[in-house]
């Protein structure tokens, strides 16, 4: 999760760039862009896409998001979890990205309880103590049960589509605190839910009777747990847990830290590394082929 440990790294990151936290704040949106512009990696499958935002009914409201699929067929339905800033345009990019690889992708706004997305334009703003406060705000109406009732709205959701195939299983990933949402995604929606992904997430493991590591077993999918670096310095005990766990559950589950600080695999984070997230992308489209 985005703390002190992980504000070292950054810090480190934006170093090696020549840039102070404030000048990378500063830059905003435009770095943000140009970042994604140079990560998204789009695939040329030759499919035309559909993009629109749209409004889905939740337990607690209306929830907003970002739904993109190939404009012919039906496709495997996934659920992307976005990290600490939440729904925004390089959020949109790498559902773009990986709806080009044939998939029928929602992006949520896991603040929609607080305020319609974006809540911060890039990355950047998270950045600034203001920033910071106000989402850590809206963070603490994402009680582990209010994110099981949306998971649930959200795959009823995708289930209502003709873009995507009920026939196939659906996917859910997750970045930062999205991490555990996508697991209990999985374990609101077992029969529904074959693939979770979690990138450098934080607080997989935990000592709550409800933390996500001990929801495995309560899911049919199979898993991928990229883990940053930084974040496996700080709990090196975590993937040895969730291994187990995973074992003991009889859960397919694919563990490894990665060679990258927490926030790799987001293009507008200042440790945005290239190389690790397609990396962790490519993983992902593995496992999501089983869907």
């Amino acid at each position: 999760m985005c703390d002190e440990f992980t504000d070292a790294a950054t810090d480190r990151a934006l170093a090696r760039k020549g840039l102070t936290r404030r000048e990378f704040s500063a830059l905003g949106a435009a770095a943000a862009v140009t970042g994604c512009a140079n990560a998204s990696g789009a695939a040329d499958s030759g499919n035309d896409l559909s993009e629109q935002m749209v409004r889905i009914t939740t337990e607690d409201g209306i929830a907003d998001g970002f739904f993109v699929h190939p404009v012919k067929g039906a496709y495997p339905g996934v659920i992307m979890w976005p990290d600490i800033a939440g729904l925004r345009d390089a959020k949109k990019i790498m559902a773009r990205r990986l709806a080009g690889e044939g998939y029928a992708v929602l992006v949520v706004n896991q603040y929609y309880r607080s305020a319609p997305a974006p809540v911060m334009d890039s990355f950047s703003q998270f950045m600034q103590p203001e920033g910071r406060e106000m989402v850590m705000g809206y963070r603490e109406l994402l009680t582990p049960d209010a994110i099981t009732r949306d998971a649930s709205a959200y795959v009823a959701y995708l289930d209502s589509q003709d873009s995507v195939d009920k026939a196939r299983g659906i996917g859910s990933n997750g970045y930062c605190m999205g991490g555990p949402f996508t697991v209990r995604t999985a374990a609101a929606v077992p029969d529904r839910v074959g693939a979770a992904a979690s990138f450098h997430g934080g607080g997989l493991v935990t000592d709550e009777p409800d933390s996500p590591h001990k929801l495995l077993a309560r899911t049919k999918a199979s898993y991928l747990v990229a883990i940053a670096r930084n974040d496996d310095e700080k709990r090196p005990g975590d993937k040895d847990v969730l291994k187990k766990t995973a074992e003991g559950a009889g859960r397919p589950a694919e563990i490894e830290v990665y060679d990258a600080d927490h926030g790799w695999c987001v293009p507008d984070s200042p440790v945005y590394d290239p190389n690790e997230a397609d990396r962790a992308y490519d993983r992902m489209l593995a496992l999501y082929s089983k869907l």
